[in-house]
């Protein structure tokens, strides 16, 4: 049964560790990174200036950095974890289907 809700992001072999996509999850720009094996949905926005976090950044870990003003949040939870980011980014659940990434709107 397919599920709706759930929307292709791409075959799971087409992101190496590190990189990153950029999809559209109903009028929202959402990034999905692969760290080693896993992979992480943020909203594709650092809500310290409101531009695309994806843009240029950096990962350490599981966390992004915003290559505009150096602030860090949590892949895993959307945290901001350094200033001048203080206000946290949205997260969406991952699964991989059928070797298919794909993401949700979250709950």
């Amino acid at each position: 049964m397919v599920d709706a809700n759930w929307i292709d992001v791409a075959p799971e072999g087409n992101l190496a560790p590190g990189e990153h996509v950029v999809v559209d999850v109903n009028g929202t720009a959402v990034a999905v990174f692969r760290i080693g094996d896993e992979y992480y949905a943020i909203e594709d926005i650092c809500t310290h200036d409101r531009s695309a976090i994806s843009r240029n950044c950096m990962l350490e870990g599981r966390e992004i950095i915003c290559s505009r003003h150096g602030g860090r949040f949590c892949l895993q939870t959307g945290k901001a974890l350094l200033g001048p980011v203080y206000e946290n980014i949205g997260v969406f659940p991952v699964r991989i289907e059928q070797s298919v990434i794909q993401v949700r709107e979250a709950d």
